[in-house]
C-alpha cells in the first residue's frame, strides 16, 4: 500500500466479495487498536457486533451488489479493548484482473459524539431550569422545543433503520432477512399444526441480456414491474420477497402440491403475456412443499434445485420439486 494511502487522514478497507479483509492501512489500524496481522485475511464480520453485522447483510451487501456502491453508511467497528467506536463509511465495488473488491473509506463520527454531548448537556439546562425564576422559565421552554426536535429527528433515523432491514430498495418488496424470519415462523407454524405449506423460487430468464441490451435503468423498471405482478397474484396470507438480483420467492401458507402448481402456472402467463418496455419478459419457477423430513435448509435447495430443472428444460416453465423424484 502507498506510504500517502497508508497513513491518510480517513480509514481504508479494502474487503473481498465475501468479506474477507485484503487490505487495511495504518490510520484505520491506529484507530481500532489492531495490527495488520490481527485482521488481514481475517472476515470482516470479527469488527462487528451483532446489530452491525445485520445491517451489513440486509442493506450493505444488497446495495454494493445492485448499486456498486454505498454511501454515508453509518456503523460501529470494535477497538481491540472491546470500545465501539462509530464511523461514516463510503463503499465502492471494482473488479481488477477478474477479482472483485469492495474499497471503503471510513471517517470517525465525532461531530455524532458532540450531538449527543449537546443532548444530555440540553437535558442537564432542563433541570437547572426548572429551578430558576421567570427569566430561566423562558430559556426552559425553548430548550423543550430544541429537544422535543431532537428526539424526533432520532425517531425518525431508528424508523428508517428498522424499513431498511426489512425492506428491498428498489422493488419495495419484503428482503431476504425478512423472509428468512418467516420461512422459520412458517415451519413452527407447521410443526405444531402439521398443516402444508409451499416455496416458489422464481428467476428472471435471460435477464442479464436485458441490462446488456437496454442498460440497468430498463433492468431497475422490469424488477419493479414483476414485484408489482408478484404481489398482485399472492394472496393475503402469502409473503413475497426479493431473494436477490433477480430472483424472488414467495412462501404459500396452507398450500399443497396441486394448488402450488397452479399458482406458479398462474403467475408464470400472467409474466409472459404483460407488457414489458424491454419487450417479452418469462420466467422460470421451482416450487416445493414441506414435508417431514425438511428444514429451511433443505426446502429452499429443493425449490432451487427445481428452479434449476426449469431452466435446463427450456425455461419459462414451472417445475416443482416432487415431479423430479
Amino acid at each position: 500500500m502507498e506510504q500517502r494511502l497508508n497513513y491518510a487522514p480517513c480509514g481504508f478497507l479494502s474487503i473481498t466479495h465475501e468479506g474477507v479483509i485484503a487490505e487495511i492501512n495504518q490510520t484505520l489500524l491506529n484507530w481500532i487498536g489492531f495490527e495488520q496481522t490481527d485482521l488481514l485475511h481475517r472476515h470482516l464480520e470479527i469488527l462487528l457486533s451483532t446489530p452491525n453485522k445485520l445491517i451489513f447483510h440486509s442493506y450493505f451487501y444488497p446495495t454494493i451488489n445492485l448499486e456498486q456502491h454505498v454511501e454515508e453508511l453509518f456503523i460501529h467497528l470494535k477497538h481491540k479493548d472491546g470500545m465501539s467506536i462509530p464511523f461514516l463509511m463510503n463503499a465502492r465495488l471494482y473488479t481488477e484482473d477478474m477479482v472483485e473488491r469492495i474499497d471503503c473509506i471510513l471517517v470517525k463520527m465525532k461531530k455524532r459524539i458532540d450531538y449527543e454531548q449537546e443532548l444530555r448537556s440540553a437535558k442537564k439546562l432542563l433541570e437547572a431550569a426548572y429551578q430558576e425564576k421567570d427569566q430561566a422559565l423562558a430559556n426552559l421552554k425553548q430548550i423543550h422545543v430544541e429537544i422535543e426536535q431532537q428526539q424526533a429527528k432520532l425517531l425518525e433515523m431508528n424508523a428508517t433503520l428498522v424499513e431498511l432491514s426489512e425492506t428491498d430498495k428498489l422493488t419495495g418488496l419484503k428482503n431476504r432477512r425478512f423472509f428468512q424470519e418467516k420461512l422459520e415462523q412458517q415451519f413452527n407454524s407447521f410443526y405444531e399444526t402439521a398443516k402444508p405449506f409451499s416455496l416458489c423460487i422464481l428467476d428472471i430468464d435471460h435477464f442479464k441480456k436485458v441490462n446488456d441490451t437496454f442498460g440497468h435503468q430498463a433492468g431497475d423498471a422490469v424488477l419493479v414491474q414483476l414485484a408489482q405482478l408478484l404481489t398482485q397474484r399472492a394472496g393475503n396470507e402469502d409473503i413475497v420477497a426479493r431473494y436477490g438480483g433477480e430472483e424472488f420467492v414467495i412462501i404459500l401458507p396452507e398450500t399443497e402440491i396441486v394448488a402450488a402448481k397452479e399458482l406458479g402456472e398462474q403467475i408464470r402467463q400472467t409474466v409472459a403475456l404483460d407488457n414489458w418496455p424491454t419487450g417479452q419478459v418469462t420466467i422460470s419457477i421451482g416450487m416445493a412443499t414441506v414435508t417431514l423430513e425438511d428444514t429451511g435448509t433443505t426446502l429452499i435447495k429443493n425449490a432451487d434445485d427445481a428452479l434449476y430443472a426449469s431452466k435446463e428444460n427450456g425455461r419459462n416453465q414451472v417445475t416443482h420439486f416432487c415431479d423430479m423424484k
